[in-house]
């Protein structure tokens, strides 16, 4: 192992859980577990195979230092302090993209990203004995996290966040993104065996991440990351070995029971395209069907979904009946489970079935809640 460094992997608040396991499934320490992100340690390897293998993080960035500051001048003085040529070169592009604060006696991400430049120019005017720097060369994005007057410096190695995989070109109304369909699969004891249905598919996240995982894809093996171009810190052929070492684990040759439906014939097309990009059309059987037709003669299926929850007023009336139609539809599966997520607050009383269990889960800003009716196991197979 060659320098080692501490990254950082946000996540969505409450599914700390599920990144944990992933990257423990990497082979990596992790060093602390925060409300929505997770921080561990590995080498330049790391970097590239978070980037790519990491189904539930939205970017990979790279520790810089951690401080506390209650003033500007604390702030300043911490931010000149930092190494900066151990990661910026002389013509390196650099820029607070995001300074965010909670928490935090400083507050305001304006001036927070200016005294952060400021202070990064008057450390490495020192070191390269320049007074102008041209930045010319490639991009080194810098984020600052306030939380309870604790500084989190980074550097971002992704680039555009990781649940752009590449394959959704066109989406439904309110869709999930890739990271949180990933996660929330993962909350539940499927597995690539097992028959999962999404009555609600919309453009087929939850299925195409399903059979993303059942044919191990990496779900960054088809993208660039920001930090590919950082030659000082990631060698070329770390990225090279990387991308070859994920693109030899594909198997789409693999027996899978996923299925979609959704009433909207336009939308079918439009997930039968996104599974055919993402390299999963062939392990994928979408149909237009109504949720009202929800029936399958099999037993000890999955049902994972993401119903619509009337984001207009006109959809809102529409609500108690379709979800009296999707407990119907559920009560009629012999031994399945259930996994809901929603954010409209009657949906178990419309469904007229109580969940095993309940998770809040925060979708961007909007709380909802993670229904969990779970059904028994199978019976063991001979032989297993």
């Amino acid at each position: 192992m060659g320098k080692t460094f501490e990254l950082v992997a946000p996540c969505h608040f409450g599914l700390e859980a599920v990144l944990k396991r992933e990257i423990y499934d990497l082979g990596y320490e992790i060093s602390k577990v925060e409300d929505g992100r997770v921080t561990f340690i590995g080498d330049e390897e790391a970097i590239a195979r978070a980037n790519i293998y990491l189904r539930t993080t939205e970017r990979v960035l790279l520790q810089v230092a951690r401080f506390h500051a209650t003033t500007y001048d604390e702030l300043f003085e911490g931010i000149k302090k930092i190494s900066w040529e151990d990661y910026i070169p002389k013509d390196g592009k650099f820029w607070v993209t995001k300074a965010t604060s909670i928490k935090s006696k400083l507050f305001s991400p304006t001036d927070i990203q200016s005294i952060v430049k400021k202070a990064m120019v008057e450390h490495l005017k020192t070191i390269y004995h320049v007074d102008w720097f041209e930045e010319s060369g490639n991009s080194y994005p810098v984020r600052i996290n306030l939380m309870k007057d604790e500084v989190l410096v980074s550097l971002d190695t992704t680039g555009d966040s990781l649940h752009k995989r590449g394959y959704r070109l066109k989406t439904s109304k309110a869709p999930i993104t890739e990271t949180l369909a990933a996660a929330l699969i993962m909350l539940t004891p499927w597995r690539d065996e097992r028959i999962l249905v999404d009555p609600f598919c919309g453009s087929g996240t939850f299925l195409i991440e399903a059979a993303m995982m059942a044919a191990h894809i990496a779900p960054g093996c088809h993208r660039e990351f920001l930090s590919q171009s950082w030659d000082n810190l990631i060698s070329k052929q770390t990225w090279k070995d990387t991308f070859e070492e994920a693109l030899d684990e594909i198997d789409t040759d693999i027996e899978t029971n996923l299925q979609g439906y959704d009433i909207d014939g336009d939308v079918i097309k439009v997930a039968r395209e996104n599974a055919e990009r993402a390299g999963v059309g062939s392990l994928i059987h979408f149909q237009r069907r109504p949720v009202s037709e929800l029936h399958h003669p099999k037993k000890y299926g999955f049902l994972i979904s993401n119903p619509p929850y009337g984001e207009r007023i006109a959809e809102k009336e529409e609500l108690p009946e379709l979800y009296k139609e999707l407990g119907q539809g559920i009560k009629g599966l012999d031994d399945w489970s259930a996994y809901i997520i929603t954010a409209y607050e009657d949906a178990a009383k419309h469904m007229g079935m109580k969940p095993t269990k309940t998770r809040k889960i925060y979708n961007g800003m909007m709380k909802t809640d993670f229904l969990q009716f779970i059904g028994p196991k199978p019976p063991r197979r001979e032989g297993k």
